[in-house]
């Protein structure tokens, strides 16, 4: 078992509008690995930066931001999203190369995004290990390498000067009766290009002073502006500016990060092109592009005195890579937020190599789900979404590798008395069990418990943690000055099929027992009967056995959820299944087909079942109250919030 002890910044969570839970807020003070392909990259692979840069794996920190992808109706784009975790350790080490010449270090449990769905590198090791892996077969999504940036060499620099202060510098004489005066100056609404050019100009040995050309209007940003009017400034200026007789890569890469920061533009609509009236510009500028292998299109004015065009041709690849090639200064000219995931380079799988040997490896968590690893879109190991929370393997992940928010008691305790909070109803156990394994060791429930006590908030708990007994004092301490509500999960009563399933959860048997005890000090626990595996637990049989248990242990309520399949469970499950039930493969298969879902008659079947059960044993079905009929009208009060249907 492996602990990841982080400090979180923040502890109450708010769910997507749009969700189908029927709470607002929910508190997870532990996270877990899905399918335990934690560790995933080579320390030296790029991630691709939300300032459009790239920074090695190894180096990215929590709060970094980063590239990431969602799905927007019909197509998956790019957006930035937020680091959340990052980690270390050592794995065996796999090539993956493509077709285009990328060449990726991973280990076999990573995931790439692929034309077929998210795919491992290697096909696991039998067993529960097996997986939808990549072959020669498979093309990864993505734009391809994007490339080294350029180095920060003296040619560089006066490149960078050149492209700069020729596109949107003035530098000129004047001669009077008195003599001649000589002028600098640039000005700009970007302070990252003023402030590069001016920090050029500086190792160079030419100071200038930095002072307001124009005050922010309206839309208008304020600009900012360099000068330096003195001989010496000027001639050194003009030196550094001329043009080069045979320019190096360096100083090519220099002058186009200058030009397209005072000239340049990159539109949302996929566009990045460089513009001047000046037709010796223009011809660097081609000349430049041609030199670090850039493909081009000249774009005439069509009016006498207006500026000509140099677009780059190539698609999101090419502008990426010229992006990460020539290093502009100016981040909101390097965005790509909202372009279509897609690519007009081959990237197909050429081969997957055992490197034969462990190496350091990577992995971040981020707020998307993913990010943009060698320019593919790469799965992150331990970010799983809300809706996630009912895959099988759920309990075997997520109690093997854990990661612990230290200082959810107190972060909760703040946050419960900041102004703006208000009193909204806490659910807890929504996408990590509060009361796992790892819930003994750190005692995180404990404090959490007495800030929602001590401001009265009102909040629910679903588990399958009979550790959850610990803290009933707490509880009932709790219940007495807001609203409490517990559930407990249970799906089915035999110990074999537990054990097969959820071997990191307590045994059906104790979790009854917990009902019993929590029942007894007067609270209403619901059961989710979660999940009715078709073909294994969804008999008549099986669900009056495991109905007749949750009643005679008091539960209030009874609530049925037939098994669903969602991406990640389903290969697991899949899996499972064609181990120890194989008998049923075809059947499953016929059931399910490419869905998450039974179909809705079958679940209704499936439901109508535990609900007759229900009856039949004096069990209220479905979260109704009619357990409660004996006590007293006052106290009868339906409560604001329930659990037992969240999932």
């Amino acid at each position: 078992m492996t602990f990841y002890e982080v400090r979180a910044k923040s502890i109450i969570n708010k769910v997507a509008a749009g969700s189908r839970v029927p709470f607002q807020w929910t508190v997870n003070p532990y996270r877990g690995c899905s399918h335990a392909c934690a560790y995933c990259l080579s320390p030296d692979t790029p991630v691709l930066m939300a300032d459009g840069r790239t920074r090695p794996i190894r180096d990215l920190r929590v709060g970094d931001r980063v590239y990431g992808t969602v799905r927007e109706g019909r197509y998956r784009r790019y957006r930035p999203t937020t680091v959340l975790a990052h980690w270390s350790t050592v794995k065996r080490a796999y090539r993956v190369v493509l077709s285009d010449g990328t060449a990726l270090v991973a280990s076999g449990d990573h995931r790439f995004l692929t034309e077929r769905g998210w795919k491992h590198v290697t096909a696991g090791t039998g067993g529960a290990r097996q997986r939808a892996c990549l072959t020669t077969n498979n093309k990864i999504l993505g734009v391809g390498s994007l490339g080294a940036a350029p180095k920060d060499s003296p040619d560089y620099r006066r490149g960078y000067l050149t492209g700069m202060i020729r596109g949107d510098g003035l530098l000129r004489a004047y001669r009077y009766p008195s003599g001649v005066i000589r002028h600098f100056r640039l000005a700009l609404a970007d302070a990252e290009a003023l402030d590069r050019t001016r920090a050029y100009l500086a190792d160079a040995g030419v100071p200038t002073r930095q002072f307001v050309f124009a005050s922010a209007r309206g839309d208008r940003k304020e600009m900012r502006a360099i000068r330096n009017q003195t001989a010496s400034g000027f001639a050194a200026i003009s030196r550094l500016i001329a043009w080069p007789d045979a320019p190096g890569a360096d100083w090519h890469a220099g002058f186009l990060a200058g030009i397209f920061d005072a000239e340049g533009s990159h539109s949302t609509d996929g566009v990045l092109r460089m513009s001047s009236k000046d037709p010796r510009i223009i011809e660097r500028t081609v000349a430049a592009c041609d030199a670090l292998g850039f493909a081009t299109a000249l774009h005439p004015p069509k009016d006498p005195g207006r500026a000509t065009h140099v677009r780059l041709l190539g698609g999101l690849g090419a502008r990426l890579r010229f992006l990460q090639a020539v290093d502009p200064a100016i981040s909101r000219k390097r965005t790509i937020d909202g372009s279509t995931v897609k690519s007009t380079v081959r990237l197909g799988v050429v081969s997957i190599e055992d490197l034969g040997v462990d190496i350091p490896m990577y992995d971040i968590t981020t707020g998307t789900g993913d990010f943009v690893a060698d320019g593919m879109i790469s799965h992150n190991c331990f970010a799983r979404r809300t809706h996630e929370y009912l895959d099988l393997d759920s309990g075997r992940d997520f109690d093997t590798q854990i990661v612990v928010k230290v200082n959810a008691g107190e972060l909760l305790r703040r946050e419960l008395s900041a102004p703006r909070w208000s009193g909204g109803h806490i659910a807890m156990g929504t996408n990590v069990d509060c009361y796992q394994r790892a819930e003994g060791r750190y005692r995180l429930m404990p404090p959490i418990l007495e800030a929602l006590r001590d401001f009265a908030n009102p909040f629910s708990i679903l588990t399958k943690g009979t550790l959850i007994l610990r803290d009933l004092p707490l509880l009932v301490q709790a219940a007495r000055v807001t609203t409490v509500g517990l559930s407990m999960s249970i799906g089915f009563l035999d110990e074999q099929l537990w054990r097969s399933v959820e071997p990191g959860t307590p045994s059906p048997r104790r979790r009854l027992d917990a009902v019993r005890a929590l029942t007894d000090a007067g609270f209403e626990v619901g059961v989710l009967m979660a999940p009715l595996l078709p073909g294994l637990t969804d008999d008549e049989d099986s669900i009056d056995d495991t109905v007749r248990a949750i009643a005679a242990a008091g539960a209030a309520s009874i609530t049925p959820i037939p098994l669903h399949l969602r991406p990640g469970a389903r290969e697991w499950y899949k899996a499972w299944l064609a181990r120890e039930h194989p008998e049923l493969a075809a059947t499953y298969r016929r059931r399910f087909g490419a869905g998450s879902y039974l179909a809705a008659a079958d679940q209704s079947a499936m439901t109508g079942r535990v609900r007759a059960a229900a009856l039949r044993h004096g069990i209220a079905p479905s979260g109704t109250r009619a357990a409660r009929a004996s006590q007293p009208a006052d106290e009868r009060e339906e409560p604001r919030y329930e659990q037992l249907t969240l999932l």
